[in-house]
C-alpha cells in the first residue's frame, strides 16, 4: 500500500508538470480565480521558499538519503499507525517527483500559485501533508509499534 501511494502522488506530479511545461511555460500566468488561485509557471533553482538557490546537488543528494531511509523505515516497521506510514507514502511521492525534476531540468516546476505563498507544486503539497501526518502521529501515540500496545 506504501508504495501505491508513493507511485500515485509520483504520477500526479509528473502529469502535471508534463502539462505545465506543455501548456503553461509559455503563457506564464493563468487565472483560475483572479488574484486568487492562478496557474503559474515557476522555475525553482533551490528549496521551500527559494532558499538555497543553485544546490542541484546537495537536493539530490539528501533526497537519495532520505527516500532511501524511509524505504529501509518502511520494510522495518509494518506494524506502525496507518497514519504514519501513509505519512511517509506522501513523502516518498513527492521527494521523488521533484528529485526526477532537479535531476531532468536542473529545476522544480511549480505552478500551483496562490498569491499570498510561494508558487508550488503537487509533490511539496504531499511532502507538507505527510510531514503534519507524521508529527501528527509522533505526538498522539506513546508507542508507534502497534505490536506493543
Amino acid at each position: 500500500m506504501n508504495y501505491i501511494i508513493s507511485l500515485i502522488v509520483l504520477l500526479a506530479d509528473q502529469l502535471s508538470k508534463i502539462l505545465v511545461l506543455k501548456y503553461l511555460k509559455d503563457i506564464g500566468s493563468l487565472p483560475i480565480i483572479k488574484n486568487i488561485l492562478h496557474l503559474t509557471y515557476v522555475e525553482n533553482r533551490g528549496a521551500a521558499f527559494g532558499i538555497l538557490q543553485h544546490k542541484k546537488w546537495f537536493f539530490i543528494v539528501i533526497t537519495i538519503l532520505i527516500v532511501g531511509f524511509i524505504i529501509i523505515y518502511f520494510r522495518k516497521h509494518k506494524n506502525y499507525p496507518k497514519p504514519m506510514m501513509i505519512g511517509l507514502s506522501l513523502i516518498v511521492g513527492g521527494a521523488i517527483g521533484n528529485l526526477i525534476d532537479r535531476t531532468l531540468y536542473s529545476f522544480v516546476v511549480d505552478f500551483i500559485d496562490f498569491r499570498v505563498w510561494p508558487v508550488f507544486n503537487i509533490a511539496d503539497s504531499a511532502i507538507v501533508i505527510g510531514q503534519i501526518l507524521v508529527v501528527y502521529v509522533i505526538l498522539k501515540y506513546d508507542v508507534l509499534d502497534q505490536k506493543e500496545i
